[in-house]
């Protein structure tokens, strides 16, 4: 995959397709990336994580990623001088973004000047609330280097709907039941059923983000009923996945009401992934 080299600071405010990719590249800067609709998903060697329209991505600075995004989105990104604003996760983090969060983040990628003192008065504020809210672990998929957990663990992702058993998988590629269990332990620092319903809950959010219904995605993420996946989505975010859908339809409404025009995503563009 291709590297992309970026500007030192990358504060934008964009409008992505479905399906639109960022390749691999670093910031100089910290990223706060959050979508007002739709879903964005960070990749790293170390793993993949997602957040959907209530819920921000921190990205430190010098960290190699890329981006997908899942649905049409409303891309906003922050940059933070890291010699100005210390401090915050050393990997990326899924953040929950509360209602000042939210209207920090919108107004700081949409600033005309990025060097302003009003800008960095904001700045300072949001830096402030992002070291003191809560990390959310369910949208975070670790991914293994051990070629038999991989094996493993391509097998899962492949065959959602599919309820495989540690024994059956371990049947499929050859590797003992016990082993794998200890590779997920010693490697991922999960369980083997944690790590499935991660992948499910990551899966999840991309389909609800492309506008599924309900009982679709809980069928095309493995869950037995579509209750099922209702308590488990609960449990992970705090509400439904209903209730996701209608408060990522009223944020993005309220912002739209009152935003400046964002910019729009065209593929064909060569500059266009580096303002993000």
């Amino acid at each position: 995959m291709s590297e992309i080299g970026h500007r030192a600071f990358v504060t934008s405010s964009l409008s992505l397709p479905a399906g639109a990719r960022i390749e691999r590249h670093r910031h100089d800067a910290h990223q706060i990336v959050y979508p007002s609709s739709g879903a964005v998903s960070v990749t790293t060697p170390a793993g993949t994580w997602i957040t959907p329209a209530n819920r921000a991505i921190w990205i430190p600075a010098g960290c190699w990623h890329e981006h997908r995004f899942h649905g049409h989105t409303q891309f906003h990104g922050v940059a933070l001088d890291p010699q100005r604003y210390r401090g915050g996760p050393t990997a990326p983090t899924v953040l929950v973004v509360g209602p000042l969060m939210r209207e920090l983040i919108v107004a700081c990628s949409q600033a005309d000047e990025t060097h302003a003192a009003e800008h960095h008065r904001m700045l300072a504020v949001l830096h402030d609330q992002i070291r003191n809210t809560r990390v959310l672990e369910p949208l975070w998929i670790p991914m293994p280097v051990d070629a038999r957990l991989r094996q493993a663990c391509a097998l899962i992702a492949d065959n959602l709907t599919e309820p495989l058993s540690l024994r059956q998988i371990g049947d499929r590629i050859g590797v003992g039941q016990r082993t794998l269990s200890r590779l997920f332990a010693d490697e991922l620092a999960m369980t083997f059923p944690r790590w499935r319903t991660q992948v499910r809950l990551h899966h999840a959010v991309m389909l609800l983000a492309e506008d599924h219904d309900v009982s679709s995605v809980a069928l095309q993420c493995g869950w037995a009923t579509p209750s099922a996946f209702i308590d488990t989505y609960r449990r992970a975010f705090g509400h439904t996945p209903g209730q996701s859908r209608l408060l990522a339809a009223k944020r993005n409404s309220r912002s739209a009401s009152h935003a400046m025009a964002p910019r729009s995503w065209s593929g064909s563009e060569s500059g266009s992934a580096q303002r993000a």
